[in-house]
């Protein structure tokens, strides 16, 4: 994973992104349910969001970082854009689907585009071949998220 040891809080901080992810969609659903607007709750959700960075990026210094630039690649710009489709889609469907088959589907996602990204070392990633561990592995995760959402 990584020589430096750091391994571990990595490990820690990205559960607790994972357990965030339901949680961020159960109270942007319910903000957009009771404004009567997942895009109204979707705007207030990244206007927080905004100002947490700016805050961020100005507590670390790192505001002068921020620029568009011809020697960095136009496609690692589209973050926004898939932040922005899984917030405004989670706030909408969230409730009228369930939070948990809501994120079941993003779960299922993430597997397989993390693994196509993986193998193929896409947008400059470490490279992670699949081979039949790997694609065991995967199907056990979905089996097993499919189970813990099956009900009755």
């Amino acid at each position: 994973m990584t020589a430096n040891g750091s391994a571990p809080a990595f490990a820690a901080i990205m559960f607790l992104t994972g357990v965030g992810i339901p949680i961020l969609a159960a109270l942007n659903g319910g903000l957009g349910a009771r404004l009567g607007s997942p895009m109204a709750a979707s705007m207030i959700l990244f206007g927080l969001a905004f100002l947490i960075a700016t805050a961020g990026a100005l507590m670390t210094g790192s505001v002068g970082q921020i620029r568009f630039s011809g020697d960095i690649p136009f496609h690692f710009y589209f973050g926004g854009l898939f932040v922005a489709f899984y917030v405004i889609a989670v706030t909408f469907i969230a409730p009228r689907f369930g939070v948990g088959n809501a994120i079941f589907f993003v779960l299922v996602g993430q597997l397989a585009s993390a693994a196509v990204i993986d193998h193929f070392g896409l947008f400059g990633s470490m490279r992670f071949p699949i081979d039949a561990k790997r694609i065991a592995g995967i199907a056990l995760m979905v089996a097993g998220v499919w189970l813990a959402r099956r009900t009755g």
